[in-house]
């Protein structure tokens, strides 16, 4: 399974260009910048538009008309809108964490989960501050999914491997809000 992941796209999502072909397409969050239903529709319209098999997405900070949604009417079936739920593809499950809801929520049986939120101390870094999570960070490190995939921290762009998981901050846009990053791509 080929997994493409991104991140902080607020709102410039149509500057990605040539995305690499994927199993399962993967936006941990910030994909709009004020939080405006507008801006929330014409993601999802660029992301029904997708070339990819499976399209799986939460919430980031700036994502606020959607926060305490449950669910997306009329979603096509191949797109997930993970908030706090799980969806099993080709024997994996990915489990989605809506922005600021509790660690305590992830299964322990997740593969792979996605959370806006970086873990503190990894990849979390951004303007000198570390925007990281702690008690998320405990909670990923006894889970142990095969793949953390997060954004938020804009220059904490990178992956990393501890203890058996995979962590991937895939925030494409800079502290300036330029698009200067490419997304992740794992096999799985």
């Amino acid at each position: 399974m080929k997994i493409l992941h991104i991140s902080d796209t607020h709102g410039l999502h149509r500057q990605m260009k040539d995305l690499p072909m994927a199993d399962v397409i993967i936006h941990s969050g910030d994909f709009s910048n004020s939080g405006t239903e507008e801006e929330v529709l014409d993601f999802l319209n660029w992301l029904i538009e997708l070339p990819y098999q499976h399209k799986i997405f939460v919430t980031g900070n700036h994502d606020l008309c959607l926060w305490d949604a449950d669910g997306i009417e009329d979603l096509p079936e191949n797109i997930y809108f993970l908030q706090d739920k799980s969806v099993t593809i080709d024997g994996k499950k990915f489990f989605g964490l809506a922005y600021n809801h509790s660690e305590d929520l992830i299964p322990d049986d997740a593969d792979v989960v996605i959370t806006h939120e970086p873990p503190i101390m990894m990849l979390d870094e951004s303007s000198g501050t570390h925007w990281g999570n702690a008690p998320l960070r405990n909670r990923i490190l006894k889970v142990k999914p095969r793949y953390h995939l997060f954004g938020h921290a804009h220059n904490g762009y990178g992956t990393i491997k501890q203890d058996g998981i995979i962590f991937s901050n895939a925030a494409v846009l800079n502290d300036c809000l330029q698009m200067t990053r490419k997304p992740k791509f794992f096999e799985f």
